[in-house]
C-alpha cells in the first residue's frame, strides 16, 4: 500500500491539473476574480459613505467628544439651568492640553420663540464661543452672510429652515424670548449675520446659533451646559475619551463620544451593513454557482486518473485532498487576481470621483470615493477563496466515494 501523498507532491499535481484545461481555468479565475473585485469596490464605497456621514455630523453638530452633566443628554435644551457646569467642575484647562485635543468650546443650549415681528416660530438656541467653533464647523456651508466673529455680541445666524420659515435674512432684526434659568422669561433683541446649512435639514429647520455671552445674558446665568472638544484625527476619540472620563470622574460629569450623540449615524451604518452582507451573500453564490460546475466537469474528466491512484494504494483521502486542494490554489489565485483589479479599479474610480444625490434628510450633495482598508479586502478575499473550495467539496466527496472499479471504466 502506498504511503500518503505528501502535501508537497499534492500541491504540484493540483498546480499541474488546474494548468491542464486553460479555457475552463480561465473561466472560473475570471468569476472568482470579478466577484472578488465587485465585494472590494462595494465595500470601499460603502466605507467611503460612512466615513463621509460621521465626518460630516462630527464638523457641523456633535464635534468629538461631549462632556455635560448626565441629565443634559436626556432633557438637553429643555432644561438648560438644571444641568449647568461650573467652571471649577469642568476641569476645562485640563482637558483642552489633553493629546489629541485641537480645540475645546463651551455651549449652552436652550427652547426659545424667535420673532420676526409678524410671526413667531419655535427655535432650539445655542450659544457659542465663536472662534472655537468655527475649527469646528467645516461641514457648515453658509448661504448668506458670515459667520460670527468674537466681535459679535448681539448677532446671530440661523439655520436655512428658520431663514425660510420667517423670510429671514442678513441684516434681519428679530427677537429672542426664552425662560431664564430661574424659569423668568426674558427677551434679546438680535441682528441676522448669516444663514447657515449643515448636513441635517432637521438641524436647520430649528437651531439658531448666538455667542455664548450674549446666550447667557439670555438665560441670566455664567455657566454652560456642555464642553465639546474637537480632535485632531478622529480615529483618537476612544482614547480622549478614557482620558477625559479620567480628568472628570469627580466632577459628576458624563462623558459621551460622537459616535453616541448621533443616533442616526448608528442607524444609517446598521443599513449600510446589512445591505452589504447581503451583497456578500449574493456574491458568494454566484462565484459558488460559476465555478461548481467547471470544477465537477473537470473532476468527472479525470475519474480515471483517481481511480488509477487508489488502485495504485492511495487512500480516498488523497483523492478528496487533491481536488479540495486544487480548489484552493484555483480560489487563491482567483482571489488574488481579483484583489489586485478592485485596488486598481477603486484608485481610478476615486480620481474620477462618484457623483451622489444629498442623502436623507440632507440638503449636500457630494462626491464619493472607494475608501479601502484591510478589511474589505482581506473579506473578500477569504468570500472568493471560500466560495471555491465550498464549490470543490460535493465533487471531490463524489469522486473519493467512488468505487475503485467503477473509476477505472472512465479511463479513455
Amino acid at each position: 500500500m502506498a504511503d500518503k501523498l505528501p502535501l508537497a507532491s499534492l500541491c504540484v499535481l493540483a498546480a499541474r491539473n488546474i494548468g491542464r484545461s486553460r479555457t475552463r481555468s480561465a473561466l472560473s479565475l475570471a468569476a472568482i476574480a470579478v466577484g472578488v473585485a465587485a465585494l472590494i469596490l462595494s465595500g470601499g464605497f460603502i466605507n467611503d459613505l460612512i466615513f463621509r456621514l460621521g465626518e460630516a455630523l462630527i464638523h457641523s453638530q456633535s464635534g468629538h467628544v461631549q462632556v455635560a452633566r448626565p441629565g443634559y443628554f436626556s432633557s438637553g435644551s429643555r432644561a438648560p439651568g438644571k444641568n449647568l457646569i461650573a467652571e471649577d467642575q469642568a476641569q476645562a484647562s485640563q482637558i483642552a492640553k489633553l493629546p489629541g485635543v485641537k480645540a475645546l468650546m463651551r455651549r449652552i443650549g436652550f427652547s426659545a420663540l424667535l420673532s420676526n415681528g409678524r410671526s413667531s416660530y419655535p427655535v432650539a438656541g445655542e450659544g457659542i464661543e465663536a472662534e472655537q467653533e468655527a475649527q469646528l464647523a467645516s461641514a457648515v456651508l453658509m448661504l448668506q452672510g458670515r459667520r460670527l466673529s468674537p466681535k459679535d455680541r448681539y448677532a446671530a445666524i440661523v439655520g436655512a429652515g428658520v431663514a425660510r420659515a420667517l423670510d429671514l435674512k442678513p441684516g434681519s432684526s428679530i427677537s429672542l424670548v426664552a425662560p431664564t434659568v430661574d424659569e423668568a422669561m426674558n427677551t434679546l433683541e438680535l441682528e441676522v449675520v448669516g444663514v447657515f446649512q449643515s448636513f441635517s435639514r432637521d438641524y436647520d429647520d430649528r437651531t439658531i446659533k448666538l455667542p455664548l455671552q450674549t446666550a447667557q445674558e439670555l438665560l441670566d446665568t455664567r455657566g454652560v451646559n456642555a464642553l465639546v472638544l474637537l480632535l485632531h484625527d478622529t480615529g483618537q476619540t476612544a482614547q480622549v475619551a478614557r482620558a477625559v472620563r479620567e480628568k472628570a470622574a469627580n466632577a459628576a460629569l458624563e462623558v459621551k463620544t460622537w459616535e453616541v450623540l448621533n443616533d442616526f449615524y448608528w442607524k444609517a451604518v446598521a443599513l449600510y451593513e446589512r445591505q452589504f452582507g447581503v451583497l456578500r451573500i449574493i456574491v458568494l453564490l454566484m462565484v459558488l454557482l460559476a465555478v461548481v460546475g467547471a470544477v465537477n466537469v473537470g473532476v468527472l474528466e479525470r475519474a480515471g486518473e483517481f481511480g488509477t491512484m487508489r488502485a495504485l494504494g492511495n487512500k480516498s483521502a488523497d483523492v478528496m485532498g487533491l481536488v479540495l486542494l486544487e480548489g484552493a490554489l484555483m480560489g487563491t489565485l482567483g482571489a488574488a487576481l481579483g484583489a489586485a483589479l478592485g485596488y486598481a479599479a477603486a484608485r481610478l474610480i476615486s480620481d474620477i470621483g462618484i457623483p451622489m444625490p444629498p442623502p436623507p434628510n440632507s440638503n449636500f450633495e457630494f462626491t464619493a470615493a472607494i475608501r479601502l482598508d484591510a478589511w474589505v479586502i482581506a473579506s473578500a478575499f477569504a468570500i472568493g477563496l471560500a466560495a471555491t473550495v465550498l464549490a470543490s467539496i460535493a465533487p471531490a466527496l463524489r469522486v473519493s466515494r467512488m468505487p475503485v472499479i467503477q473509476a477505472l471504466r472512465e479511463i479513455n
